[in-house]
């Protein structure tokens, strides 16, 4: 019996063999909604064409702009990433953090949705410590600017308000591929590195 029980729950089939590694991917905040032209996954339906009244639904709903991750914060998620599998003893085999997207594929002894999930809450953690960095970094920089201005009286009341810190970084879920051979790993492991 396979210890990820979503994927053997087949009654009249044999259990299928543990998988040698999991494709992980997930969306970053706002980036891919329900409705979107380029077609869409509704939870536990599945693929579902464009629907732009459903995309406009779900932007209605957006508490903060979509997310895009600039080069450093990109950086950061696949350190973060490769951090983690250290800890966890994971072997990681292929990481890919685009603008929109992060690819993971990585053999644990987890269910990959805990593993996914283990990934993106430590990337909104370490982003939230980047984004705090910059932020303070700026305001010092305008409170050391304005104090060497003659009209430094309006510069302190616009450095004193500090931006908000983003909330939402990743979509909800994400997808969860079996890896069942080394065929399908070699695979999985090109288009991460090279087919982006």
């Amino acid at each position: 019996m396979s210890k990820f029980g979503d994927r053997n729950s087949r009654p009249f089939e044999p259990p299928m063999a543990d998988p040698v590694a999991f494709m992980l991917t997930w969306t970053t905040y706002g980036t891919w909604l329900p409705g979107d032209e380029r077609g869409w996954s509704d939870y536990g339906i599945g693929f579902q064409f464009p629907d732009p009244i459903i995309k406009l639904e779900a932007q209605a709903r957006m508490t903060e702009d979509a997310c895009i991750l600039d080069d450093e914060q990109r950086r950061l998620v696949e350190k973060t990433i490769a951090d983690h599998c250290k800890i966890r003893r994971w072997q990681l085999h292929a990481v890919n953090c685009r603008t929109n997207h992060v690819h993971v594929v990585v053999s644990s002894d987890r269910d990959p949705k805990e593993v996914r999930d283990q990934f993106k809450a430590w990337g909104t953690r370490k982003l939230k410590e980047l984004e705090r960095k910059r932020r303070d970094e700026t305001l010092a920089r305008r409170a050391s600017e304005g104090s060497s201005s003659l009209s430094s009286s309006s510069n302190v009341s616009s450095s004193s308000s500090q931006p908000p810190i983003r909330e939402n970084w990743w979509t909800e879920r994400g997808s969860r591929r079996w890896l069942d051979n080394e065929t399908d790993l070699a695979a999985a492991i090109g288009y991460v590195r090279d087919g982006q």
